[in-house]
Order: structure tokens, then sequence, then C-alpha cells
């Protein structure tokens, strides 16, 4: 508090590199916050999968504002909530329903993640932003959907739009394993949300 008080004019992401480094010496170096606490300047938009983390109390409710089903043309009220948090980081983790809705387009995804990338930066300019990669699914779950096969292809673009934008892209590939699905295929148990939001955090340097 002593420190903040003395750099109130100071900046952000330097206070905020002070501060963690004052909880570190009080901690002895370990990080001992919970999920919670790590993601609460944050807040996570997207589809059911990201919608997991409220579902499974992994997060607060009112850092996530993913919802059920969200395709990227459909994100305006996503935002629209999360400005209303005025969040310091925005995670994105949306994708799965787009591979099907654009039929192996890719061009036509990486259009709409731009403009939801711009939409966030419009409404959000002090947000850092950070992409997740669209996770991978079971033989399943392709058997079900064959377009979802096409999941490595659209990851690869995604990435290189991420890099093009010098946005925080989020490799989550090789996160997740056979016993973290649903039935589905697709969808993942609440095991593996802890997981997942320390890879982000880590990531992401929450």
């Amino acid at each position: 508090l002593e420190y903040i008080r003395g750099e109130e004019s100071g900046d952000v992401a330097e206070i905020e590199t002070k501060i963690r480094q004052l909880e570190q010496q009080e901690t002895g170096g370990e990080d001992e916050r919970s999920i919670k606490e790590k993601f609460a300047v944050s807040v996570i938009l997207g589809d059911s999968i990201p919608h997991g983390f409220a579902e499974f109390d992994v997060l607060n409710v009112s850092n996530v504002k993913a919802q059920i089903g969200a395709h990227l043309t459909q994100m305006d009220e996503q935002i629209e909530e999360a400005k209303s948090v005025s969040p310091l980081v925005v995670f994105i983790s949306i994708g799965e329903n787009d591979v099907t809705a654009t039929n192996g387009d890719t061009e036509l995804f990486i259009e709409q993640y731009t403009e939801v990338l711009d939409q966030i930066s419009k409404e959000l300019p002090e947000a850092n932003i950070f992409v997740n990669s669209i996770f991978p699914v079971q033989q399943k779950a392709i058997d079900e959907e064959p377009k979802l096969a096409d999941i490595p292809a659209y990851n690869e673009a995604l990435s290189g739009l991420c890099e093009s934008r010098e946005i925080g892209f989020i490799d989550n590939t090789e996160l997740v394993q056979d016993q973290y699905y649903e039935p589905d295929g697709q969808h993942f148990v609440a095991d593996f949300y802890p997981l997942w939001a320390e890879h982000m955090a880590e990531v992401a340097a929450l």
C-alpha cells in the first residue's frame, strides 16, 4: 500500500510488476494466490468450453462472459459485458463452432476473428489480449462432425493472425489428455479447468 500511494501516477504495468515482486518476497518466492485471485482483473470470452470455468466454479462468474453455443459473429454482448468490469486482461477461447460454420474456409474464419479482435481493442483499449488455440477433439467427435478434423489448420491460421498483431497466442494442443474429455469427445470435465487456468496464468504472467 505504501508503494502504491507513492506511485499513484506511475506506469500501471511497472506498478503491477513491483507489487508482484513484493508479494513474492512475503511468500518466500512462492505464489500462494488462488486461481480466482490470479484472474481477478481478467475476463474470459468465448463459447461453451470456457463457460465451464463458471459452471465448475473454478473462476468467479464475473470473470467469465463466455456463452454456450457462441460463434465469432455473436460476440457483441460478451464484449459489452466485459466492459462493465474494466479488465486488464482479456482471454478469448472460441472457434470450434466456427470451424464447422465456416466449412473449412480458414480465410473467412480469420476475417471474423480479426473483427472480434478489432472490437475488443476498440472497446477495451487498455486490456492485454490473449487468444487460446482451439482445443483438439477426440476421434469420436470427428466421426460425428468430419469438419472438426480441420482444427489444426485453423490453429495454424490463428497463430499467424496473433503473430501479425503481436497478440499472445496460448497453445493448448498438448495440454489435454483423454481422461479430461467428456463423453462427447469435445468438452471437458471439471478436473481439466484448473490446469487450463494455470496454463493461461503462466503465459499471461498473471
